[in-house]
């Protein structure tokens, strides 16, 4: 079955050419041209990817992003002139898997988007080889439902969030830095640096460490990288 797209861009003529390029790569689209009803269309429909301006009317890319993400974990794609590194890393830091840049080649924007459909396939795809459940101090991770807890407390990570922290989880007392975590998590394909994983492990110690300064998970080796203790 072909990937159903979501395009948010308020730019008629350039939703038009997204939808254009999509498509003729074999993939289904739909338009939405406001942030309302952008999310309104995310919320209701059942998209594999959605393809998301920032600057949008009604509604900031940004507030979009924010309530997708409260309700679901399909990969969304960032798409802006804005080349400043805070928007990057806030959009990163709300749960966006890329981050494009206008202008993009028509190819490296399909390029994009079929490696995140396929790492979200991977991810949550059927058949694959079931694994256990991880324990490790109060925190189990299931992979074969997605689902983590947290002394017995549901805890709800994004997409990277959650590749991050199994991947950590699955190679304990290893260390990683920055640049193995993100080329391991996002691949070499999307955009990002050090700064996208530090915000991520930022992320993730909100939410599953009982004192985020003082981990007892996931630990920062000083000028080497990250491991989970």
């Amino acid at each position: 079955m072909a990937a159903n797209i979501l395009i948010v861009e308020d730019d008629v003529s350039i939703a038009e050419l997204l939808r254009d390029y999509l498509e003729i790569n074999g993939m289904t689209t739909e338009m939405a041209h406001t942030g309302p009803s952008g999310l309104q269309k995310a919320l209701d429909g059942h998209f594999d990817l959605v393809l998301l301006d920032i600057m949008l009317p009604g509604m900031d890319g940004f507030e979009v992003l924010r309530h997708i993400r409260e309700n679901q974990e399909t990969p969304v794609l960032l798409v802006s002139a804005r080349r400043e590194d805070i928007d990057k890393i806030r959009g990163l830091g709300l749960g966006a898997d890329d981050y494009i840049t206008k202008p993009f080649s028509p190819g490296e924007l399909v390029a994009r988007v079929r490696a995140h459909l396929a790492r979200f396939q991977r991810l949550t795809g059927n058949g694959v080889k079931r694994e256990g459940i991880l324990h490790m101090r109060g925190l189990s991770v299931d992979p074969d439902a997605r689902a983590v807890t947290v002394e017995g407390k549901p805890v709800q990570l994004t997409v990277k969030e959650y590749e991050l922290l199994l991947f950590l989880l699955r190679n304990p007392n290893k260390v990683f830095s920055k640049d193995v975590l993100f080329d391991r998590i996002w691949g070499m394909e999307a955009f990002g640096d050090a700064a996208t994983v530090t915000v991520h492990i930022g992320k993730l110690r909100e939410k599953i460490e009982s004192d985020p300064k003082n981990p007892q998970y996931i630990e920062t080796v000083w000028g080497a990288g990250y491991r989970f203790r």
